[in-house]
């Protein structure tokens, strides 16, 4: 569980709504034709915008915002050096079987086994890779069509709200509603775009570059196997991707 997606999340809404409160109550923040042309009008113009199943798999990937899962580099750099030192001492072969922490990784390392060199482990890999950012592109893509279009259509309905105002002035009762929906809409547009769906850009940005360095870690490390170099080569070499607390921690426990 990401603490500070939720905490973020839940502690700007909440503020937003302590402001409505104190300004005379939620109700008065309420338009349903507001919400129908911001919430449904950016809804359906993400989905002209994307294709469907990308459209559709977005909702899925907003659970990744609160639960990422992101791998350890450092884990993987431990068990990377584990596999050099089996591979020194009892061959290739002896990499059969052996458990690693994703499919990717797997993959990898059948590949080794089953006598790939570098070239070809690395065109494969790198392959995957490509794959992989293009998936997340197209992901991101979609939250960042709603950061783009909500408050597009927070100003549509500023229009919508101006237009109904000015045609109706001989009727006072007609420019309070009308003039709610224009203001509203703005209001509506801003906090979809900038609450919500700009740090959901964010985060999948920052999701995507952890496992984006992870896989070419990944790549690295079996390309050093394959050369056969020595499991504390691997390790100093690998380190110099992670902070330096994480690199002071894996170079004592090699030492």
């Amino acid at each position: 569980m990401d603490i500070a997606s939720l905490i973020g999340l839940v502690g700007c809404l909440g503020m937003i709504a302590g402001a409505m409160i104190s300004s005379g109550g939620i109700g008065m923040f309420v338009d349903v034709p507001s919400l129908l042309i911001v919430i449904g009008g950016t809804f359906f113009a993400v989905m002209y915008r994307s294709t469907l199943p990308t459209f559709l798999s977005s909702f899925g990937t907003l659970v990744k915002i609160f639960m990422p899962g992101a791998k350890k580099h450092d884990e993987l750099i431990t068990r990377l050096t584990e596999l050099a030192g089996i591979a020194r001492k009892d061959g290739m072969m002896a990499l059969e079987g052996q458990e690693v922490p994703d499919k990717f990784f797997e993959k990898g390392l059948q590949m080794l086994v089953d006598g790939a060199d570098e070239n070809k482990l690395t065109a494969q890999l790198n392959r995957e890779i490509k794959a992989m950012k293009a998936r997340h592109e197209d992901m991101t893509g979609v939250f960042q069509a709603w950061v783009d279009l909500a408050p597009a259509m927070g100003m549509i309905g500023t229009l919508v709200g101006l237009v109904a105002m000015l045609g109706n002035m001989a009727d006072p009762k007609a420019i309070g509603p009308a003039m709610a929906v224009a203001l509203l809409t703005t209001l509506y547009g801003a906090m979809v775009a900038n609450c919500i769906f700009m740090p959901v850009v964010t985060k999948l940005q920052g999701y995507s570059t952890h496992e984006l360095l992870y896989r070419e870690m990944v790549v690295m490390g079996l390309k050093f196997i394959s050369r056969g170099e020595s499991p504390r080569n691997i390790t100093d070499q690998l380190v110099a991707n992670l902070p330096p607390k994480i690199q002071a921690k894996l170079e004592a426990e090699a030492a």
